[in-house]
């Protein structure tokens, strides 16, 4: 088990959440970056497997613990470029029974030897989901929290790596094995970009703009794709999360229960 994370540590206190109407527990740090519905989208998306599921970007876990508790014969690694909350995510998975099935990494996804060195291997998953560092810093406003800007902002490019979408693009497509799952929540005004790093990487892209409302523009983007696919895009109707008075509309609530999105 590993070593347990101090109440008080060098940022701030840990809290308790619960996630899936109570199934999964989870540590959070009190302020900082914490899971919340893009994390519930980003595993609803992802496909039923067997195989190793990688949630790159894991944050404390959230997202890959929802898609572990669907696919009882997977594996998971989560990778966390944050060493403390590499190890809250280590303790979600002893926290809810998944110390045999899972571990949780700290690593650099943008640099292959890190991704080395913490035991990550090339062509590896059958499904790799991401909810990436979004927000471009030079036209967007990061967050003065160090451990916001890590989690929201991408950091600048170091020599040897390509930076942005693309790079991440490079890094978990590289992780991914051939003719497996990419799922990737994203804003929807980096489509562009996305779409573009996707090239010659995944095929059979699909695309699902999530609404905060009907009527109102996308703010998200659900992104799918397969590794070696050539199928066309995909352009799939909107999900919109909120009726107008603020709840949520019945399928978001059910997403949250743990129910997959499908098709």
């Amino acid at each position: 088990m590993p070593e347990p994370v101090s109440e008080v540590d060098s940022r701030q206190v840990v809290e308790m959440d619960a996630l899936l109407g109570g199934r999964l527990q989870l540590r959070q740090f009190r302020k900082g970056h914490r899971a919340g519905t893009d994390a519930i989208l980003l595993a609803a998306a992802a496909p039923q497997t067997a195989g190793l599921i990688l949630d790159a970007g894991a944050g404390t876990g959230a997202a890959g613990l929802t898609l572990l508790m669907r696919c009882p014969d997977a594996r998971l690694d989560l990778v966390e470029i944050d060493p403390e909350l590499a190890n809250l995510a280590a303790e979600n998975l002893v926290l809810n029974g998944f110390a045999d099935r899972g571990r949780a990494v700290s690593a650099d996804l943008l640099q292959a030897r890190s991704r080395r060195a913490a035991g990550l291997s090339d062509g590896a998953a059958s499904v790799v989901i991401t909810n990436p560092p979004y927000l471009d810093p030079a036209h967007a406003r990061v967050s003065p929290d160090a451990s916001r800007a890590l989690a929201h902002a991408e950091r600048p490019v170091l020599p040897g790596e390509s930076g942005g979408i693309d790079g991440w693009m490079r890094a978990v497509t590289a992780l991914l094995a051939p003719g497996g799952t990419l799922v990737m929540i994203h804003r929807a005004d980096r489509l562009a970009d996305l779409l573009q790093a996707a090239e010659g990487r995944i095929g059979g892209v699909c695309v699902r703009p999530v609404q905060p409302r009907a009527g109102a523009d996308a703010i998200r983007l659900l992104v799918t794709g397969q590794k070696g696919s050539r199928a066309p895009l995909r352009l799939r109707p909107a999900l919109v999360l909120h009726e107008t008075d603020g709840a949520f509309t019945p399928l978001v609530a059910a997403l949250h229960q743990g129910a997959p999105l499908t098709d």
